[in-house]
């Protein structure tokens, strides 16, 4: 059998490529929280718009460009739009969701268990048979989960529905912590061929 993959989805990980300095993880983990589905986010959506996150605002819209690049294969200028924070305490979650008015979103995670933690991706939409399978592959999988590591960037389409499963209990005070963000395209498409579209 010769098997084809049509229309993959791409999830990139790129190293961060440095430490976050005592500064930026002061400033990022005393932010202020408000509650969300099954965890916590940060009140301010604009955390990378802030004078002390310039160094970590460059890197991320680096690996942006680079991932907008490798998979559009297209020229454009991706930034990001709003960025927060996200903390999960053993027994928390975070619901499945999606990023809608995004291109693509991602996640850099701040304090995590890099033997543990993971996140879980979802195809959505209906499925039309469901026989009994003998293994799950990524083919046949409704969900599948990648796992993570301290300091990584993970970027992804923002139409994929992901989540956080709940943090195991047993790790006592232990919470993860992510940086979240979602981007745009400051140009899209062209003049001549009436596609442009510029923000």
């Amino acid at each position: 059998m010769n098997l084809e993959l049509l229309f993959p989805t791409p999830v990139a990980f790129f190293d961060l490529g440095f430490e976050l300095n005592e500064e930026e993880r002061t400033f990022l983990l005393n932010q202020e929280r408000r509650p969300n589905e099954g965890n916590q986010s940060s009140v301010d959506n604009y955390l990378l718009y802030d004078l002390t996150m310039v160094r970590l605002a460059v890197a991320i819209e680096e690996k942006i460009t680079e991932y907008a690049k490798e998979v559009w294969k297209a020229e454009v200028k991706p930034f990001v739009t709003q960025s927060w924070l996200n903390w999960t305490k053993p027994g928390q979650y975070h619901h499945k969701h999606a990023h809608p008015n995004s291109l693509y979103s991602g996640v850099l995670y701040v304090d995590v268990e890099d033997d543990r933690d993971r996140i879980y991706f979802y195809q959505e939409g209906y499925q039309q048979l469901k026989p009994t399978y003998s293994e799950w592959n990524r083919w046949n999988s409704e969900s599948w989960w990648l796992p993570i590591k301290r300091d990584q960037i993970v970027i992804f389409p923002s139409s994929l529905t992901h989540m956080v499963q709940t943090v195991p209990g047993e790790v006592i005070g232990k919470e993860r912590v992510s940086l979240a963000f979602n981007t745009f395209a400051k140009q899209i498409g062209d003049n001549k061929s009436l596609t442009e579209l510029k923000v």
